[in-house]
């Protein structure tokens, strides 16, 4: 499924270049069940990371990461084991929030942590 607004397709894209040249392959974006959707899954070695894009003009208001509630979160966690429950994986599982705001991106490792 392709993102409707322009705005969060190109942020999406941007964070999916970045990490293409972190050394992760994508091997899926915008992946949707009945708990939500995961912008990005992506894997790197032994890694299985699933990542969380947000996208904010400005830091105004909270920026990015205020956006990632609780809520959310749990919607995210509940994809994950979904998605592990029809997907094997034998290695670590991660899951990251790329924030783009300002034109700057930030890559938070561990966001359940």
């Amino acid at each position: 499924m392709r993102l409707n607004h322009p705005t969060g397709q190109a942020a999406e894209d941007k964070a999916a270049d970045y990490l293409q040249k972190q050394g992760f392959k994508i091997i899926a974006r915008n992946w949707h069940c009945a708990f939500g959707e995961i912008d990005i899954i992506a894997t790197k070695k032994q890694l299985l990371a699933f990542i969380e894009v947000k996208y904010r003009k400005s830091a105004a208001f909270g920026g990015a990461a205020y956006s990632i509630t609780p809520s959310k979160l749990l919607k995210l966690q509940r994809s994950v084991e979904f998605y592990l429950q029809h997907n094997r994986h034998k290695g670590d599982i991660r899951l990251d929030a790329i924030l783009i705001e300002d034109n700057k991106l930030s890559h938070i490792e561990n966001i359940m942590d």
